[in-house]
């Protein structure tokens, strides 16, 4: 009889043992998991802006125009590829994109405001659209949730 009373809620212990490490590690993987979306929310929309500035490094304008949603042939309608040679190109104030810092971004419901200095110049600042990716400069310094996006 003593060892059947030594063994009495053994399965019960186990049990909510069980349970216990069940919840935890539910929890820790809902805050890993929350932590990662906070961190790398907006990794698509910066990787987007590093290529632009990548493109521009490497004198492919054509190439970084294209991630404006425009092209040579198609030119956007607002934003000929001459006026984009004028911001951009060899003979523009951000000619020297090897300077260029890409600082802080700031998250948005459709899009983010990626803050670009330059020496010498007044801060840039870009939109990146989350559902096409496409670039262009932001018409607001800080996200609005009134203004539909650009």
């Amino acid at each position: 009889m003593a060892g059947y009373l030594e063994r009495y809620g053994a399965g019960e212990e186990r049990r909510e043992k069980l349970i216990k490490w069940t919840i935890v590690s539910l929890v820790v993987v809902l805050i890993a998991g929350a932590l990662a979306w906070f961190f790398f929310r907006d990794y698509a929309e910066q990787l987007r802006v590093r290529t632009f500035f990548d493109l521009l490094r490497r004198s492919e304008y054509s190439q970084a125009y294209s991630l404006w949603g425009c092209t040579e042939t198609q030119p956007c309608p607002q934003y000929a590829f001459n006026k984009f040679l004028e911001d951009w190109g060899p003979q523009s104030k951000y000619s020297n994109v090897s300077e260029a810092r890409l600082t802080n971004s700031k998250s948005c419901q459709t899009g983010i405001i990626q803050f670009v200095e330059f020496p010498n110049q007044p801060q840039l600042q870009l939109w990146v659209e989350r559902e096409n990716k496409v670039l262009g400069f932001a018409p607001w310094p800080v996200c609005n949730p009134r203004m539909p996006a650009p």
